[in-house]
């Protein structure tokens, strides 16, 4: 997934870059509202991670805005404010989630896991695709019982086809899922991960579109 980090304490901020790199997503980080606008008015996000008390705002007014304009990415919010009036207007505000300060990050991963499923209409971690296997939550792949390793670039890239199985992902699309690893995207490199993928986990496992772009397959 491709998640916008909407925080300005840098030590935690720091901590969740590191642990949803870890888990194999592409972040954005921000530290004012201003900034999460720039770049969502020009990027796509899975999942939005905002804090509710910035140097230029509230974050309750600018979910607000959000939904209100259309935008229906998943937002979890991330605060030290804990009382169960600030948990009610967070959730009737547009929030899909409400994790309070200081939470341990094994559990925002799960939080995270939980909400993109839930939005890729699949709340069950284990799906089935042919004589695949996958577990969601584990980030795991496994083909006649037998454990398929996925390098990070890999899995990301085979997430956007699980979270939308029927949906044809241009090239951009699938590039942006990358931008926030470190090495260059050049112009072959979803071709070159996607062959990857299809020798690793089936031919039939990622359909080409000619000209257009790729979806999910058979396996």
């Amino acid at each position: 997934m491709r998640i916008l980090l909407i925080e300005d304490d840098l030590v935690l901020g720091a901590a969740v870059r590191d642990q949803i790199a870890a888990d194999g997503h592409s972040l954005d980080w921000v530290t004012r509202l201003d900034g999460a606008r720039d770049h969502l008015a020009v990027a796509a996000y899975d999942l939005l991670l905002l804090d509710l008390m910035l140097p230029d705002g509230r974050g309750i007014p600018f979910l607000r805005g959000l939904r209100s304009h259309g935008n229906a990415s998943p937002v979890i919010i991330l605060t030290a404010l804990d009382q169960i009036s600030d948990r009610i207007e967070g959730l009737n505000a547009g929030a899909d989630d409400y994790l309070v300060k200081p939470f341990d990050l094994s559990e925002l991963s799960a939080r995270i896991g939980s909400v993109a499923r839930r939005y890729s209409g699949n709340p069950n971690p284990i799906v089935t695709l042919g004589e695949l296997e996958i577990d969601l939550a584990a980030r795991s792949v496994r083909a006649k019982g037998r454990a398929v390793p996925l390098t990070a670039k890999e899995w990301v890239l085979f997430e956007a086809f699980l979270q939308r199985p029927q949906q044809l992902l241009s090239k951009a699309q699938l590039e942006e899922r990358l931008y926030s690893f470190d090495t260059e995207i050049e112009s072959n490199t979803i071709e070159v991960h996607v062959s990857r993928l299809r020798k690793k986990l089936g031919a039939a496992v990622i359909e080409t579109e000619r000209g257009l772009g790729y979806r999910l397959g058979t396996a």
